[in-house]
């Protein structure tokens, strides 16, 4: 990027947000614009595509909290007049000694666009960044994404992402040489990755979760139960007699592989109480509390409630 670009780009105002705003904020708002204007939603709409990639560019910097107190600085010395561009305009013969004077503002554009000082060589072009959904099992065990994005000719380019397994919600992968065009070759893409939540498990850190209902009989006599894997597999836990409702029982091994770690499925205890019970059932039980009535499940209860 050029110092004309830092000079005339307020990338608040492109994002929306103040200059106040917090990391949250500023994300926040940027994956709403994303979504409003991605390639994939405003296909052959020039313009959109246009505010896609300058809502990206100013999302790059004012998200990294290095390249925005830079860039901050950089602007206000704009402001208050720190740098002043030549009578004869940046695409002139001007004289550039008053813009890159001051040692430390030289080095705001070095840190901010990698270079060191003012660059006149071919640039590298500018990172791109996308958004994709993924479900929850491409999310564990990893899948090939296939997009197309637009160019700045309007002309669809088919990006194929390969997603390692294990990744998390708000992940992001790399492409090397599938962003903007450069004269010392194109700049990278980066896909931020969503993950649709499944019906049944979720996930903390490498362990899989889920909630395993039983039935009264089941936790009360114990019970040899098949527990579903996101595999496609059932692996069986062994429930003790009385087992109660919450507790979570680890079957090692069964959790999401990242890398070298391997974690563990961990599976809740629902107990299900039935709505309506009759005819022998319901004569069971009667015979079951009649049974039991001499244990007093609250007396322990009542004491504590009178400390």
């Amino acid at each position: 990027m050029a110092a004309k670009d830092l000079y005339e780009k307020d990338f608040y105002a492109i994002l929306g947000v103040d200059k106040k705003a917090g990391a949250d904020e500023i994300k926040k708002k940027y994956r709403t614009l994303a979504r409003e204007f991605h390639p994939d939603k405003t296909k052959g709409d020039n313009a959109l595509e246009e505010k896609f990639k300058a809502v990206s560019e100013a999302y790059d910097i004012l998200s990294d909290s290095k390249k925005r107190a830079e860039y901050d600085e950089a602007r206000s010395l704009f402001e208050r007049g720190g740098f002043r561009a030549p009578t004869g305009g940046f695409g002139g013969g001007g004289d550039f000694s008053d813009l890159f004077a001051s040692g430390s503002s030289n080095d705001i554009f070095a840190n901010l666009f990698g270079g060191g000082g003012v660059r006149r060589g071919p640039r590298k072009g500018q990172d791109l960044q996308t958004e994709s959904t993924i479900t929850f099992k491409e999310s564990v065990f990893g899948t090939t994404l296939e997009l197309s994005l637009s160019t700045d000719g309007g002309k669809p380019q088919k990006i194929t992402a390969r997603v390692p397994a294990g990744v998390s919600d708000g992940a992001k992968i790399r492409v090397k040489g599938k962003g903007a065009p450069g004269e010392a070759g194109p700049g990278d893409l980066f896909i931020l990755l969503h993950v649709k939540p499944h019906s049944v498990f979720s996930r903390k850190a490498e362990n899989l979760l889920l909630t395993l209902p039983v039935t009264f009989v089941e936790a009360t006599l114990g019970a040899d139960i098949k527990v579903p894997t996101l595999d496609g597999e059932e692996v069986t836990v062994r429930l003790a007699p009385g087992t109660p409702n919450g507790r979570t029982l680890r079957v090692k091994g069964r959790g999401i592989k990242k890398g070298t770690v391997v974690g563990d499925l961990l599976a809740t205890i629902d107990v299900q109480v039935p709505q309506k019970i009759e005819g022998e059932a319901s004569q069971a039980l009667q015979k079951f509390a009649e049974a039991t009535a001499t244990h007093d499940v609250r007396l322990e209860f009542r004491a504590r409630a009178t400390q």
